[in-house]
């Protein structure tokens, strides 16, 4: 049994909870109260609940079982924190983003400003609310401007842990519920367009925005989802810039493109043609001293056009060099591959290689995934086709280590897995 009382004397407050009205309550409470707020996913491990407990030096947790006050000794937050955020980084430990109450707050009055035409007035929750991107405009942005939210536990929107989801589940409660809005993750998307298109029907009339980002998406998804009523539109956004920075809106979208800037973001482009962002930038990392810049470099490559329409090509930090010397973004060829029907996820390697290599998690039993393979490498340049490709032998999750909580690969991670089929010499594999 839990509360929606904030225990006396908490600085800091860890939660773990479903989506539920109880979120909702402890999450208001805790910034009318000045406490900080560390909201947790429900399918991290022990080990990470510990790394973010200590790191954020709470002082009580609120779990479905009730409040519990912990040992961990404060520590130093960057003045105005409000809230701590754990980013999914693809290496070492995660980092804690500490976030102040005012760049929350312009990010919900950037996202209320621009879908202000769209009349919304009932948004369905879909993904966890300790993931920033739905705590922010899911239920911030929305509760601000007088929307209804529909919140239901996880699973009665599909979603199960961090990567199982059950698109039936998704659109049964779309139908039920006379969602105009949700947020997906583009596998969430994928998933719910192929069981569209399995059982020949399309969206409900009563959506007016589909918004989804968290990884790339990709024009030929965005273009399937369109064919079946869905209004999905890509957009763009990080945790050190309090989350959404783009977004496509309907009657303006362009597939390929994660939209425009919102009223509160500004975007340019550095001589590295490395993408920079500022208006609503973080206070701080836990632990670390360092300034933030007025203009934050986010690591993601790309350009803007003369509309003000952002292209992201992928991340600058990735950029493969193949043997031969041919830079090549790994996240363009999978977004490729994903383009397949029978491709769930793919991750591509190929630095100093002679040719580049995948690993591959399909669709569905029995996938023909060298079909896919052939018909992505007919779209691509030769030094950018998959030579060697070998299925996922762990399921491309959190909890198995191979995936961040918003479905990013962890690389280094899925190299070592598969490295015996990805890396052997051919004349002795």
């Amino acid at each position: 049994m839990t509360t929606s009382t904030l225990p006396q004397g908490t600085r800091v407050l860890a939660t773990m909870l479903d989506n539920g009205p109880e979120f909702i309550t402890l999450d208001e409470a805790a910034a009318a109260a000045g406490v900080v707020h560390l909201p947790l996913p429900l399918f991290f491990t022990p080990a990470q609940v510990a790394h973010a407990l200590q790191a954020a030096g709470a002082d009580t947790m609120i779990t479905a079982d009730g409040v519990k006050r912990l040992p961990f000794a404060p520590v130093p937050l960057p003045p105005g924190t409000a809230k701590i955020t754990f980013t999914s980084g693809t290496t070492g430990a995660p980092k804690g983003v500490c976030l102040t109450a005012g760049a929350m707050d312009a990010v919900a009055d950037g996202l209320i400003a621009a879908m202000a035409p769209l009349g919304i007035t009932r948004h369905l929750n879909a993904l966890p609310f300790a993931v920033l991107l739905e705590n922010i405009a899911g239920l911030l942005a929305p509760r601000r401007h007088g929307v209804h939210v529909i919140t239901l536990p996880l699973r009665e929107v599909g979603l199960i842990g961090s990567s199982q989801f059950d698109p039936a589940r998704l659109h049964a409660a779309v139908v039920a519920h006379a969602a105009e809005s949700l947020i997906l993750l583009p596998q969430m998307l994928r998933s719910w367009v192929a069981w569209l298109a399995a059982t020949r029907q399309r969206a409900p009339a009563s959506l007016k925005l589909v918004a989804v980002g968290g990884a790339a998406v990709g024009a030929p998804l965005v273009e399937a989802a369109w064919a079946l009523g869905i209004p999905a539109c890509e957009g763009y956004g990080l945790s050190e810039g309090a989350s959404v920075q783009t977004l496509n809106l309907p009657g303006t979208q362009r597939a390929g493109s994660v939209g425009r800037a919102l009223p509160h973001a500004q975007l340019r482009v550095n001589a590295h043609g490395e993408i920079e962002v500022a208006g609503s930038l973080f206070a701080g990392y836990l632990g670390s001293a360092e300034a933030v810049p007025v203009w934050w470099p986010t690591g993601d490559l790309g350009h803007i056009d003369a509309d003000g329409d952002v292209w992201i090509r992928g991340r600058r930090k990735h950029v493969l060099i193949t043997a031969y010397g041919r830079n090549v973004s790994p996240e363009w060829v999978e977004t490729a591959l994903r383009s397949q029907p029978a491709v769930a996820q793919a991750v591509v390697f190929g630095d100093g290689q002679p040719a580049l290599s995948a690993v591959l998690w399909p669709t569905r039993d029995h996938a023909d995934l060298q079909a896919a393979v052939d018909a992505a490498n007919a779209t691509l340049p030769d030094y950018a086709r998959i030579a060697r490709w070998t299925p996922g032998r762990a399921t491309f999750d959190a909890s198995a280590g191979l995936a961040t909580t918003n479905g990013r690969p962890q690389r280094a991670a899925i190299a070592a897995l598969h490295a015996d089929a990805l890396f052997a010499d051919p004349q002795t594999a």
